[in-house]
C-alpha cells in the first residue's frame, strides 16, 4: 500500500447517493484509498449492496445503510448508526440528489419542485450539520472534510429543462461558501465539486437518457465526463493534498 492509503487506514467517509453513478464512484475511489467507507441510500438496497461486495472484493471495508436524506430522523439515524459501526467521521461527500423531468418553469408543480428541495437542499443541509456535530474541534472532534457535490447547472440556470434543479445546486454553491467560513476554524474544510455533462443514470430518471450524446458538443472538450473523473476530484478535496483548500467550488465541467 501507498503511504496515503495507509494514513487514511482509520478514517470514514460518508458518501450519501452512492448505490449508482457519481456517489458510487466516489464510495469504489474512497475504499481503493484506504478509508473505509458508508455508502448511503435510499431505496435500492441490492445496488447499495453491490457497491460494498466489491469494495470488499477489492480488500476494503464499507457498510451500506439506507436513509433518505430528505428526512431528519432517517439522517439521525444514519448518523447514529454511524457512531455504532465506527465511531468516528472523517468525511462527508453530499452527493444525493435528484432531478425531474425536463419541462418548462410555467408546468412544474409544487409537489416537483417541493421535492428538489427537500432532497438536494434539506437533505446536504442536515448531513453537513450532524458531520459537524462529530468533526468540529469546537465540539471536541478530530476535524475532517466536506464535499458538496453541485452542478455546472448552477452557473447556467438550465432554462428549458431543470431551473428547479439548477436552482438547488446555486443554494448548494452558497452553503458551501458560507459553511466553510462558519467552521474554518474548527477543523473542518467545506469545498464543492461542480460536475458537469457527466454520463450517469440521472439523465435517465430526467426523461433524457441521451442527454450527454446530444449536448456534448456544447462542451468544449467536445464529451461527457466519467463518473470516476468527479470522484478524482472528490478525493482530492478530502485528502490531506488539499489541507489549505475551503471555500472552494470546483468545476469538473470540460470547460463548460
Amino acid at each position: 500500500m501507498s503511504d496515503r492509503v495507509e494514513t487514511n487506514a482509520s478514517k470514514v467517509v460518508l458518501v450519501t447517493g452512492a448505490s449508482r453513478g457519481i456517489g458510487a464512484a466516489c464510495a469504489l475511489l474512497a475504499a481503493e484509498r484506504g478509508f473505509r467507507v458508508v455508502v448511503g441510500y435510499r431505496d435500492d438496497h441490492a445496488a447499495g449492496d453491490a457497491v460494498v461486495r466489491a469494495i470488499g472484493q477489492a480488500g476494503g471495508r464499507a457498510v451500506a445503510l439506507r436513509a433518505d436524506v430528505s428526512r431528519e430522523a432517517d439522517v439521525l439515524a444514519l448518523f447514529s448508526a454511524i457512531d455504532g459501526e465506527f465511531g468516528r467521521l472523517d468525511a462527508l461527500v453530499n452527493n444525493a440528489g435528484v432531478v425531474a423531468p425536463a419541462s418548462r418553469m410555467v408546468d412544474y408543480s409544487l409537489e416537483r419542485m417541493r421535492r428538489i428541495f427537500d432532497v438536494n437542499v434539506l437533505g446536504s443541509f442536515l448531513c453537513a450539520r450532524e458531520a459537524l456535530r462529530r468533526m468540529s474541534t469546537r465540539l471536541g472532534g478530530a476535524g475532517g472534510a466536506i464535499v458538496n457535490i453541485s452542478s455546472v447547472a448552477a452557473k447556467l440556470g438550465s432554462p428549458n429543462e431543470y431551473v428547479d434543479y439548477a436552482a438547488s445546486k446555486g443554494a448548494i454553491d452558497s452553503m458551501t461558501i458560507g459553511l466553510s467560513r462558519e467552521v474554518a476554524a474548527e477543523g473542518v474544510r467545506v469545498n464543492a465539486v461542480r460536475p458537469g455533462l457527466i454520463a450517469t443514470e440521472i439523465h435517465a430518471s430526467g426523461g433524457a437518457p441521451d442527454r450527454v450524446e446530444r449536448l456534448k458538443h456544447l462542451v468544449p472538450m467536445r464529451r461527457g465526463g466519467t463518473a470516476a473523473e468527479v470522484a478524482a476530484a472528490v478525493l482530492w478535496l478530502i485528502s490531506e493534498e488539499a489541507s489549505y483548500v475551503s471555500g472552494a467550488l470546483l468545476d469538473v465541467g470540460g470547460g463548460r
